[in-house]
């Protein structure tokens, strides 16, 4: 279940990313361009945990 749950929370995060991204407030795009990198690393997670089986 954890591979699934990282999945959600990486797509989430991208998302969220993305639209802030969007802003003009400079920080508010830097903060995007930081949230979109967090939910790449969870989606990455979530994949690794599911080729391992959640046994890490």
């Amino acid at each position: 279940m954890g591979e699934f749950t990282e999945k959600v929370k990486g797509n989430v995060n991208e998302a969220v990313g993305n639209v802030k991204q969007e802003s003009n407030n400079p920080e508010t795009r830097a903060e995007g361009r930081q949230q979109e990198k967090k939910g790449e690393a969870q989606q990455l997670k979530g994949e690794v945990e599911g080729k391992l089986g959640n046994d890490i």
